[in-house]
C-alpha cells in the first residue's frame, strides 16, 4: 500500500469515528425539523440526494430516520453523519426548488431569523467540533 493510500484510508476511516457533539436543544430541534421536512413539502432528486452524501433518495430517507433518532437521543454520530446532517438542514431551510424555502416557518414554527442564527451557530460547531468541511 503506497503512503497516498493509506493516508486516504485512514482518512476515510477518520470520517465513519463517532464525534459527540453538544447541540444546545434548538440546535438539535433544528436539525430534526430540518430532517421531517424532506418527504413532506421537501422533495430531492437522486442527483440532490448524492451531493449530500447520500447513495441517493431512498438512502437519504433511510438514513434520514436514523440521524434523527439519533440526534433526538444526543448520540454521537461520525463526521459524514454531521456533515450530511448540516447539509440537508441547509438545503431544506434555504432553497424554494427542492427545500421548504419560502413556507419553512409556516410548515416548522421556526422563524427564518431564529433558524439562521441557531444555523450559524450549528455551522461554526460542527466546523470545529465535527471537522465536516473535511469529513
Amino acid at each position: 500500500m503506497t503512503e497516498t493510500t493509506l493516508s486516504d484510508a485512514r482518512a476515510a476511516h477518520a470520517a465513519e469515528d463517532p464525534v459527540s457533539v453538544d447541540l444546545t436543544d434548538a440546535e438539535r430541534h433544528l436539525l430534526v425539523r430540518g430532517f421531517s421536512e424532506w418527504g413532506g413539502p421537501a422533495h430531492a432528486t437522486d442527483a440532490l440526494a448524492v451531493a449530500m452524501g447520500f447513495e441517493g433518495v431512498e438512502d437519504m430517507y433511510r438514513q434520514v430516520r436514523r440521524l434523527t433518532a439519533s440526534i433526538e437521543a444526543g448520540q454521537p454520530l461520525s463526521r459524514r453523519d454531521w456533515r450530511r446532517s448540516l447539509i440537508a438542514t441547509e438545503f431544506v431551510f434555504a432553497s424554494d426548488i427542492f427545500g421548504s424555502g419560502y413556507e419553512w416557518s409556516t410548515t416548522t414554527g421556526l422563524s427564518d431569523e431564529e433558524t439562521m442564527k441557531t444555523l450559524r451557530e450549528l455551522q461554526h460547531k460542527l466546523a470545529r467540533q465535527a471537522r465536516v468541511h473535511t469529513a
